[in-house]
C-alpha cells in the first residue's frame, strides 16, 4: 500500500525494469526512477541494494569510474547530477559534507533539473542548519525534502540493515519508505534538521565508545593481559557494546581498512560541536574527543577506519 501511495502522488512511470535489476531480487514494491549522487563508499552499496530491489536507477558520482561498477547491477551512469536526477521520482544525495552538497544543488544548478513534485533525501552527514536551509530552498522550488542520513557503515549499507534516522514532514517521510525499506530500518524523528541532529548524536556516541575501548583495551595490555581475551571477558557485561564486538575485534586484529574513515568521524565531531554551538549546549566530552581525532588526523591517520583512534593511543605509550 505504501508504494501506491508513494505512485499516485508522482508522475507514472512506464519505462521498464532492466533486466540486470529485475533478475537480481524479485521486487516487493512499485518500481519507481530512483537517482542517486554520491557513489562512494557508502553510495555504492545502497545504489545496488536499489537496484536489486527492482527501481530504475540512474546514479552520478564527481569521478565517473566510482559508479561504472554499478552499470553491471542495472543502473545508468551520468556524467552530471542533473542528468542522473531530471527524471526520478526520488533523488537521494550521498555527497562528502554540507558544502559539497550545496555545491552541487545550487552553484552547479543541479536542484533545478529535479521534479517539482518529486522528493530529494539527503543521506549525506551535514549540519542541521544546512539540511533546513536546503529543504526551504528546494520547497520554493516544488521540490520536498527529507534529511535521513544513516549509521550502520558499508556493512549495513551491503546487508541493507542501516539505521536511518529521518527529518522532515511525515507524509515526505511515508513517500521515502518505498526506498528506504530496502536499506534498513527507518525512523522518522521530527522536523527538516533532526534528521541530521540524531546522525550527530550517534556519531558523538560512537565516537566516545572507539575510544573508550581503544584506550581500555590498551590500558590492559600495557599491563600484562591478553586484549583479545579481555574483550571476550567483558562481553555480556554491561561494557558490551556493537563497538567492543565489531571495532574493538578490528582493534585486536590491526585491522584498520575504513568502513568509515577517521577524518570522516572528526568531520562529524565538528558538525555536533557547531551544531551544540547553535543551540547552546556545552559537550565537554565531544570537544576533548574532537581534539584527539584531530591530533590524530595531523599524524596522518585520517584515512584509517575511524577505530584508528587506537593506533594513536598506541603511539601515546609506545605500544607498536
Amino acid at each position: 500500500m505504501m508504494a501506491l501511495s508513494l505512485t499516485s502522488t508522482l508522475l507514472p512511470m512506464t519505462a521498464s525494469v532492466s533486466p540486470a535489476c529485475a533478475l537480481a531480487t524479485p521486487a516487493t514494491t512499485t518500481p519507481i526512477t530512483v537517482a542517486v549522487w554520491g557513489t562512494g563508499m557508502m553510495g555504492l552499496p545502497i545504489a545496488r541494494r536499489l537496484c536489486e530491489a527492482g527501481h530504475r536507477v540512474h546514479v552520478w558520482n564527481r569521478t565517473r569510474a566510482k559508479a561504472e561498477p554499478l552499470a553491471s547491477a542495472g543502473a545508468a551512469v551520468h556524467s552530471c547530477a542533473a542528468d542522473a536526477a531530471r527524471h526520478a521520482d526520488i533523488t537521494i544525495s550521498l555527497l562528502e559534507n554540507g558544502p559539497v552538497v550545496t555545491e552541487v544543488l545550487f552553484a552547479q544548478g543541479s536542484a533545478h533539473a529535479l521534479r517539482a513534485g518529486s522528493l530529494y533525501i539527503e543521506m549525506a552527514s551535514i549540519q542541521p542548519s544546512e539540511a533546513r536551509d536546503h529543504a526551504a530552498r528546494l520547497g520554493e522550488m516544488g521540490v520536498s525534502h527529507l534529511d535521513a542520513p544513516v549509521s550502520g557503515g558499508t556493512m549495513g549499507a551491503e546487508a541493507g540493515t542501516l539505521a536511518i534516522m529521518a527529518g522532515g514532514k511525515a507524509a515526505d517521510f511515508q513517500r521515502a519508505l518505498v526506498v528506504l525499506n530496502a536499506l534498513g530500518h527507518a525512523t522518522h524523528v521530527g522536523p527538516h534538521g533532526t534528521g541530521q541532529l540524531a546522525k550527530l548524536a550517534n556519531q558523538m556516541i560512537v565516537g566516545i565508545n572507539i575510544a573508550a575501548v581503544a584506550e581500555a583495551l590498551l590500558f590492559a595490555a600495557k599491563g600484562g593481559a591478553d586484549m583479545a581475551k579481555v574483550r571476550e571477558a567483558i562481553s555480556g557485561g554491561f561494557a558490551d557494546s556493537r563497538i567492543l564486538q565489531v571495532h574493538g575485534q578490528r582493534m585486536v586484529e590491526r585491522d584498520f581498512v575504513a568502513r568509515g574513515r577517521m577524518a570522516v568521524q572528526l568531520k562529524d565531531l565538528r558538525n555536533a560541536l557547531a551544531t551544540a554551538h547553535d543551540i547552546g549546549f556545552d559537550a565537554p566530552v565531544s570537544t576533548l574527543l574532537e581534539s584527539l581525532y584531530a591530533q590524530s588526523v595531523e599524524h596522518g591517520l585520517g584515512a584509517l577506519d575511524q577505530c584508528g583512534l587506537f593506533v594513536e593511543l598506541a603511539s601515546r605509550n609506545a605500544m607498536h
